[in-house]
């Protein structure tokens, strides 16, 4: 089945309802198909068509997801990639994947200009804000005749080629099948109760797979009303949560820490807040239970990542869930927690995380030894390390290769973190490893304080050493103004150790 086959049978069902609203414009499913059908007709015309690769380039607004979906309706391969990339950034992954066609967005031109310079066969460029010139087709004046018929995928047909962000090493494009992405959206949205009043938050970037699937198709398969934000801004978010009536909100980390800033800040009158979905990164604990007083609401914490397009596991809606576990496998999901050597560990111990279901990636676009090694036997090796407790529910322990070995010991720094969000003047913290001398590695964390705070560095040590073993508290707290994070808000610990070894 083709992915566009779930914006089709919505604009049947519920032709009239909101589908899209941004700023000040609002779209109907009907309106909506129709709009994506002309586009798709357009881009049809234009000489692409199935198999051929179009690079998506376009900040979150209506027209993203009308060209997400005409892409999808012709069977060409979508290749979504952050709007504030750099030439270099953009090189990389145009060099990789060869597109045959762009779609941007002004004032997001310059550095993919600069690029497409250099690749004549990517001939077809469209760009939204411009008018028709000999660089861009205006996307606006994209209105052929509606294409009525879509293409007809099948399950391992590629829909989206999705790159990694490139933390560990050069990114990967991740190659998502139409069956990946529109099973793994019907799954996530059949496992929570909505209702046809409910209005989707729409912040988290659709760029990414996480805005994709939980917010954009997920939300046009079930026929809710979708409220697309351009970016996070925080106070704004608090005014749509106090006005609606019902509201669902999918967030990463550091959107939950920023809305509680902001309510404890101004103040919240009401939240129609019927339930968050927290991923991307791990949540602290002392978040989430702010989080859930402050807005009268319950988080579900789940695990995903672009390689399993993106949920796999989750705390189970309406059921049990628990502080610090990223839930249970979703219908369709199984998983294993192995050793060194491949052999599943006991529970309670601590092993790498293994996933297998629908939701897996077909493999790594121009990389058959990285697929390899990361598919296994359909089990998908995911380089978290993780436990599992009686009940089944799976706890993060951290990153396979952000583990810190001090003097033979075993340092997991997220466990670090939580004690350090406890504090009460510790606004955000991140824990990373050192090269020491003597022990191979040393424990390092840089934090972020609340404003006015007076907490000092000795302070917070002392505050973790009284907590944990000697082996764990950090020898080296830095206070910092902030903590590079990637677009997803998740913190670049390569980068800070960089930032160590350079001083």
């Amino acid at each position: 089945m083709n992915l566009a086959v779930l914006l089709e049978k919505t604009a049947q069902r519920v032709p009239d309802h909101v589908a899209l609203r941004f700023e000040n414009r609002q779209l109907s499913y009907g309106e909506l198909n129709r709009r994506v059908n002309k586009v798709a007709g357009a881009i049809k015309n234009l000489g692409i068509g199935p198999g051929d690769r179009c690079i998506l380039m376009m900040q979150t607004c209506p027209e993203f997801v009308v060209a997400y979906y005409a892409l999808a309706k012709i069977g060409a391969v979508i290749i979504p990639v952050n709007f504030l990339y750099k030439a270099h950034e953009l090189r990389y992954i145009i060099s990789d994947s060869q597109p045959r066609a762009f779609i941007g967005m002004y004032p997001y031109l310059d550095e993919p200009a600069r690029v497409l310079a250099d690749f004549p066969e990517c001939a077809v460029r469209i760009a939204l804000g411009v008018q028709s010139d000999a660089d861009f087709i205006s996307f606006e004046s994209l209105d052929a005749p509606e294409l009525l018929e879509t293409y007809p995928a099948s399950d391992e047909d590629t829909l989206a080629i999705l790159y990694t962000s490139g933390t560990t090493g050069a990114p990967k494009g991740a190659m998502l099948t139409h069956k990946n992405l529109y099973s793994n959206a019907m799954t996530v949205a059949d496992m929570r109760h909505t209702e046809p009043g409910d209005v989707v938050i729409g912040v988290l970037p659709l760029y990414h797979v996480f805005g994709q699937t939980s917010v954009m198709n997920a939300s046009i398969y079930l026929g809710l009303t979708l409220h697309l934000f351009s970016h996070f801004d925080p106070g704004a978010v608090l005014e749509l949560i106090e006005k609606e009536k019902s509201t669902l909100l999918f967030a990463v980390p550091t959107m939950i820490n920023r809305l509680i800033a902001e309510a404890e800040a101004r103040g919240l009158k009401r939240s129609s807040l019927r339930f968050c979905i927290s991923g991307g990164a791990s949540l602290p604990v002392e978040l989430l239970k702010k989080f859930e007083k402050i807005f009268q609401t319950k988080i579900y914490e789940g695990y995903g990542l672009t390689e399993c397009s993106p949920v796999c596991i989750e705390n189970p809606f309406g059921g049990k869930t628990k502080p610090g576990s990223i839930g249970l496998p979703i219908p369709g999901f199984q998983i294993r927690i192995v050793d060194d050597s491949g052999r599943d560990v006991k529970t309670g111990e601590v092993g790498e995380l293994l996933v297998k279901g629908p939701g897996v990636m077909k493999g790594y676009l121009n990389k058959p030894e990285e697929t390899a090694k990361t598919i296994v036997d359909g089990w998908l090796h995911t380089g978290d390390m993780a436990r599992q407790d009686e009940e089944g529910y799976v706890y993060i322990v951290d990153r396979k290769k952000d583990m810190i070995i001090r003097g033979g010991y075993n340092v997991y720094p997220r466990e670090i973190e939580e004690i350090l969000y406890r504090h009460p003047d510790v606004l955000e913290a991140a824990v990373y490893g050192v090269p020491d001398a003597d022990l191979g590695e040393e424990v390092a964390a840089d934090v972020v304080v609340r404003d006015g705070a007076r907490v000092t560095e000795e302070e917070l040590r002392k505050f973790v050493k009284d907590l944990v073993a000697p082996y764990k508290y950090p020898r080296h707290i830095r206070l910092v103004r902030e903590l590079p994070k990637s677009h997803t808000g998740k913190v670049l610990k390569k980068e800070l150790r960089e930032r160590w070894v350079s001083r």
